[in-house]
């Protein structure tokens, strides 16, 4: 009886540790994109520039991501994401700079804590024509060359995160808490969004508050707000997307004066075959709250062709123009400042999806 009652004891235990697994998952994923860029006007004497670079379309990146089953729909969730950078094979910022949270996911929404990117962020992505592509798109943060980038806040750290959806509606919204003593209002964030979705149909709102902390003896922060409005259409054969950004810099001390600028986008993308996407994109800044005749205004130009050589593969070749008034400089890139008051950029390179 012995042998038997240990053998069914031992098939009972390795049953449910097998049913265990099969309702927890952990998955390790990651994009790695590639490319050789030419830039003109890279620094002071307007010399041009060839590079390999990372992240000509999408950010490279790899991360873990789980979940487990809790019963009664309920999930506990993770993930833990860090970027890479393609040309030297070094760690772009901290090991899970773009990622690190915990959360509980049901019928109610999604909460994660810890570090994320922000809502306001995972709104517009959706409705920018080049998808926040590094090389080239203003649609999330404008040129690296202005005194301000007039853009949004990609992520938050200390974060409290929920995401929901009901019907064609999604929503969402974001605190990261500023954990001053004394100010619970001090380098607190703010994000919240909304969208609605129809057949080939969609539409967005945005809104983000980015608090500093207090000046002494003044009582008043510098404030940063950004508001988003987009909409989009897509079907078998064309995608249209058009977009704005509403940014001002409310600034604490009374002689600084505030900093406002409205960002537009524009873009169309043509489903030529299923293998090849063309895209053309048009992003302008109108900076306003400076002397006449002394505001930049920068404009892009952007065409790119896509190449699906897989599900996961695709090749790319996209090319830029920007352009400031009134001799200011412009650059091409929400990273690499420009020396010029143009820029001319071309990007090839290659994106895989794991």
């Amino acid at each position: 009886m012995k042998p038997s009652v240990l053998t069914l004891a031992l098939a009972a235990a390795f049953s449910a540790a097998g049913s265990a697994q099969a309702q927890s998952s952990v998955q390790i994923y990651g994009l790695i994109d590639a490319g050789v860029d030419y830039t003109t006007n890279t620094n002071a004497a307007g010399d041009n520039a060839t590079r390999v670079i990372s992240g000509g379309k999408n950010t490279s990146r790899w991360g873990l991501r789980g979940a487990e089953d809790l019963g009664g729909g309920l999930k506990a969730v993770f993930g833990l994401e860090g970027g890479i950078l393609m040309d030297t094979g070094a760690a772009d910022g901290a090991l899970f700079k773009r990622q690190a949270f915990v959360g509980l996911d049901g019928g109610f929404g999604r909460v994660v804590l810890g570090r994320s990117f922000t809502t306001t962020y995972d709104f517009v992505i959706l409705f920018d024509p080049l998808g926040y592509a590094p090389n080239y798109s203003w649609a999330t943060s404008s040129n690296a060359t202005g005194s301000s980038k007039y853009g949004m806040t990609t992520a938050f750290d200390n974060l409290i995160k929920y995401s929901g959806k009901t019907g064609d509606f999604k929503y969402g919204a974001t605190i990261g808490l500023g954990e001053q003593a004394g100010s619970s209002a001090d380098s607190r964030k703010y994000s919240v969004a909304g969208s609605w979705s129809r057949g080939g149909f969609s539409a967005m709102g945005a809104f983000e508050q980015i608090n500093a902390n207090t000046l002494a003896g003044t009582g008043r922060r510098d404030e940063t707000k950004a508001f988003h409005a987009a909409v989009d259409f897509k079907n078998a054969v064309v995608r249209l997307t058009g977009g704005m950004r509403d940014y001002k810099l409310e600034a604490a001390k009374a002689a600084t004066p505030d900093v406002r600028a409205t960002t537009w986008w524009a873009g169309a993308s043509y489903f030529a075959t299923p293998a090849v996407t063309l895209t053309g994109a048009a992003y302008y800044v109108n900076v306003k709250n400076v002397a006449a005749n002394t505001d930049a205004d920068p404009i892009m130009y952007v065409a790119r062709g896509m190449y699906a050589l897989s599900k996961r593969t695709d090749l790319y070749l996209a090319a830029a123009y920007a352009k400031a008034d009134n001799g200011k400089l412009v650059g091409l890139s929400r990273d690499d400042a420009g020396f010029g008051n143009t820029q001319k950029g071309l990007t090839a390179g290659i994106q895989h999806r794991f």
